[in-house]
């Protein structure tokens, strides 16, 4: 089977839709999205992400289903040195890597300021989902890998947000999101793509092919937009600190 997560295109936060330029990269992704052979798709619930995925199935002629869980990760903490409460992730580097914890797959989620906020609670609603509907695709979850008893080479699609997107990927690759989060770029509308392999019959892991590819807004000479990053320099005021 192979899963395909695509982050929503540039976002209008304030009226959860997209950017006009993230009109344009919703139907660049389109072209690309419709030549797949794609058995489901499926939709968070939020504005940006049902009018990314809009493009992509007026094109296609499908439809989609929504999931709750697929909704960006929506616990929020106060982290240090701050005073109002904000996402798990883009913390200042010199204060999450200062916490061991965080690099554990298994302990990350206690770390007393996120055990405090239900962190680990919110984790697993996400993550009961996603192996819900894996198992309904024929991947059950069984410790940290999976039983493949329907085994498949389906492509089934997720229209989501960068945030939960490292969610479900550590969860598949058995890492702390914390990593993920920090470490990874997924620019509007790039695609991730993850297969699984079952190198011994009935057990499946999954395998990470490319992350945050953003090769049809390349092709179409289109630059990526910048709200996936922050400021390559500090002294660079104009991007975003």
């Amino acid at each position: 089977m192979k899963l395909i997560i695509i982050r929503h295109g540039d976002p209008n936060y304030e009226l959860d839709t997209l950017t006009p330029d993230g009109w344009k990269e919703a139907e660049l992704l389109a072209q690309r999205v419709a030549k797949l052979d794609v058995k489901n798709f499926y939709v968070s619930p939020l504005g940006r992400a049902q009018d990314t995925a809009s493009v992509t199935l007026k094109k296609m002629g499908r439809t989609a289903e929504t999931m709750d869980w697929l909704r960006e990760f929506p616990i929020n903490v106060v982290k240090p040195g701050e005073d109002f409460e904000d996402v798990l992730w883009d913390w200042k580097p010199a204060d999450w890597t200062a916490v061991p914890e965080f690099y554990d797959p298994d302990k990350w989620q206690d770390v007393p300021i996120f055990a405090a906020a239900g962190v680990r609670e919110g984790i697993k609603k996400v993550t009961d989902g996603f192996d819900a509907l894996l198992a309904k695709h024929g991947y059950v979850r069984h410790g940290l890998y999976y039983r493949a008893e329907r085994a498949n080479e389906d492509t089934i699609v997720f229209f989501c947000h960068f945030g939960l997107e490292c969610v479900l990927l550590g969860h598949l690759l058995n890492v702390s999101p914390m990593i993920l989060w920090h470490g990874l770029c997924a620019a509007p509308t790039s695609v991730s793509t993850i297969y699984t392999e079952e190198r011994r019959e009935g057990q499946a892991s999954f395998r990470m092919a490319s992350f945050g590819d953003i090769s049809h807004l390349y092709v179409a000479d289109r630059e990526p937009a910048f709200s996936a990053r922050f400021c390559e320099t500090f002294a660079n005021k104009e991007q975003l600190h």
